[in-house]
């Protein structure tokens, strides 16, 4: 079965996009939380990116 990206009902702060890429990845939540925050800071397209993703993947347990 292929893995599948999804944004996560369980470990979200705002939307879960962070949570779904550290499941995805097999990563730790607070590594992709932190470099989330320092893209926002360092161009700004950290957050176009979070809010397109928030729209464009789906909820955990979405069909």
């Amino acid at each position: 079965m292929a893995k599948k990206l999804y944004r996560s009902r369980n470990d979200k702060k705002l939307c879960g996009v962070c949570g779904g890429l550290a499941d995805y990845f097999g990563l730790d939540v607070n590594i992709i939380r932190v470099a989330a925050i320092v893209s926002v800071f360092f161009g700004g397209l950290g957050l176009v990116a979070y809010i397109a993703a928030a729209f464009l993947i789906p909820e955990q347990g979405d069909a």
